[in-house]
């Protein structure tokens, strides 16, 4: 209570960006986007996330690159190794890959249970357009949390303010659908409590402990624990077919995350502690 900073209108402002950008706009399109492709697809083209908030952190120079610096060249490597694995995944599907837990089982995907090319597109691109919102998001984050920092308060606010402007999207978007608004005692009020509470609460705080420690791009970077856990459960809980495109653009994706994430922890170090490997 005695740490939090006087509110001003530019933080205000800002607090208003991070609302839009997160609960709104990137959860909304990221949705819709997992219902016309499937939940393993996009959470496994949602990995692009740390390459797309490497290239806004460098634009706005939250992150210096020397290019004969090796750590500098890994990260590059790892933003286009990260970039081709995501463009893999949408352009070849391939055959279905089999898993010991869904032999003899006819899966059910986006393309499956009868989404067109063109919805599959669409999906895509709207997954994609909810990563860039969920980058500017983190960048965002981590300069307000510079003039602002009490990241649990900035996690109410930001759920406060999102709640606000969700309300009125839905209120739009629902207007002519009552049994949008129906929640019983099922999935559906589990999903939403689940979402609310630990995937915008506890998420924003401890994403905005450690963006304020490391910053934004170390922060993403770990994102493929969340593609792993998803496309096994999907396949196992949902019956989503895992197709071969994915599996190899998710290793490519991993790969080039994990260069990265090398580059980016020598970043840490300071230059008293390890001096630049030139080529």
């Amino acid at each position: 209570r005695g740490l939090r900073p006087k509110m001003t209108i530019t933080i205000f402002i800002k607090i208003m960006g991070l609302a839009f950008l997160e609960p709104v706009l990137d959860q909304n399109l990221y949705y819709m986007g997992a219902k016309l492709t499937s939940a393993g697809f996009a959470a496994a083209l949602i990995n692009i996330l740390p390459a797309v908030t490497f290239v806004l952190a460098l634009i706005l120079r939250m992150e210096k690159v020397r290019l004969r610096s090796l750590h500098s060249q890994a990260k590059i490597a790892g933003t286009v190794l990260t970039v081709a694995g995501a463009v893999l995944m949408i352009l070849y599907h391939g055959p279905a890959v089999q898993f010991p837990w869904t032999k003899g089982q006819h899966h059910a995907s986006g393309a499956a249970a009868g989404a067109d090319a063109a919805a599959w597109l669409k999906g895509t691109i709207m997954v994609i357009a909810a990563c860039v919102a969920w980058s500017c998001f983190f960048v965002l984050q981590s300069s307000t949390l510079r003039d602002y920092p009490s990241e649990l308060s900035l996690t109410v606010l930001i759920c406060g303010v999102g709640s606000v402007m969700s309300t009125g999207v839905a209120l739009v978007a629902e207007r002519a659908n009552t049994q949008a608004w129906v929640i019983g005692f099922d999935a559906r009020l589990f999903t939403a409590v689940y979402a609310g509470i630990v995937c915008s609460g506890v998420a924003y705080y401890v994403q905005g402990i450690v963006s304020k420690q490391r910053g934004p791009v170390f922060v993403t970077a770990f994102n493929p624990l969340c593609m792993i856990i998803t496309a096994v459960m999907g396949s196992i809980i949902l019956k989503e077919e895992i197709t071969l495109g994915s599996v190899i653009g998710a290793v490519i994706i991993v790969s080039g995350l994990y260069f990265l994430i090398w580059g980016k922890s020598k970043d840490a170090i300071s230059p008293s502690q390890v001096s630049d490997v030139s080529v």
